[in-house]
């Protein structure tokens, strides 16, 4: 039982709940999930099974986006609107205009501090573990991307945004901080993430599908996670070396990460051209970890 499957999360649900819900209904042991949504958050959570999920850290590094609704004026410990509140102050006249000349600030290569209430690991503890006790620790900036912010609406003292950005980006981070930039603080009032890489909320199954184990048929192929990469076909001498962790000669040379299939169309793993562009060196490859397995069928 290998492939992906794509979950709706819903509020007041964790993503190891999702995970959970997920071994018990393919009764698989190997699963996990691509990017951590907040219990508070809802929307597309990927998960996946099997030997699909070796390709965890390639769609973790794909691009996410998210539709927020930021509430101005407020502040909280957790930085969302469930949080306990520290400060509110009048917002006053919240433009468009007056949001729009703080927002481009925030778009590019920027830096930010991973909040206390995250899954950010220290000293072998979640941060927010040492939250819920009341510590607060000093936590190092890290380099993220925030590649769009398009502001969709303004009402009163929320702003409604849409945001694409890379790894490792908190969008409660990013609200906080377009609220300290116009001198009101924010937080976030509601969060849905609407794509992972190439997977949206029309891709994704319901919770209550999930629990009531009727998403055999929505197990998507491994490769649904990749499908934008390059691919190389192998005939079965070269395929055989591949999977035995041997590189084997690229008929046609492209740069970075390939997908790679066997001569009957099946996905082997993940190859990585050489720097002369003449070969193809094994990174990932499936069902080598259990002699007789057949490879994953894409």
């Amino acid at each position: 039982m290998t492939g992906i499957l794509v979950v709706r999360k819903p509020v007041g649900v964790t993503s190891f709940d999702v995970v959970a819900a997920v071994r018990r209904a393919f009764r698989v042991q190997r699963v996990g999930h691509a990017g951590t949504l907040d219990p508070g958050a809802s929307g597309v959570l990927p998960v996946l099974v099997g030997e699909a999920t070796k390709l965890m850290p390639y769609l973790l590094d794909q691009d996410k986006e998210y539709r927020v609704t930021a509430r101005f004026g407020t502040t909280t410990d957790t930085l969302d609107i469930g949080g306990r509140v520290l400060t509110r102050v009048p917002v006053g006249d919240l433009s468009r205009e007056k949001l729009a000349s703080v927002i481009g600030q925030f778009i590019g290569r920027i830096r930010q501090v991973p909040p206390m209430y995250s899954a950010v690991h220290h000293e072998g503890q979640r941060l927010y573990e040492l939250a819920r006790r009341g510590v607060e620790v000093e936590r190092e900036p890290r380099d993220v991307v925030v590649h769009r912010i398009v502001l969709e609406e303004v009402l009163r003292d929320t702003a409604t945004l849409t945001i694409v950005c890379g790894k490792g980006t908190y969008v409660r981070v990013l609200v906080a901080e377009l609220g300290d930039a116009l001198g009101v603080g924010a937080v976030v009032e509601r969060l849905v993430r609407t794509r992972v890489g190439p997977f949206t909320l029309d891709d994704a199954v319901a919770w209550e599908e999930i629990r009531a184990a009727t998403v055999l048929g929505a197990l998507r192929p491994p490769d649904a996670a990749i499908g934008h990469w390059p691919a190389a076909h192998l005939a079965t001498d070269d395929a055989r070396s591949f999977v035995h962790g041997q590189s084997v000669p690229a008929a046609v040379p492209v740069s970075g990460r390939i997908r790679v299939y066997g001569p009957a169309g099946t996905l082997l793993g993940i190859g990585v051209m050489s720097p002369d562009g003449a070969r193809i060196r094994p990174a990932r490859v499936f069902h080598v970890d259990r002699s007789g397995t057949p490879v994953v069928r894409a």
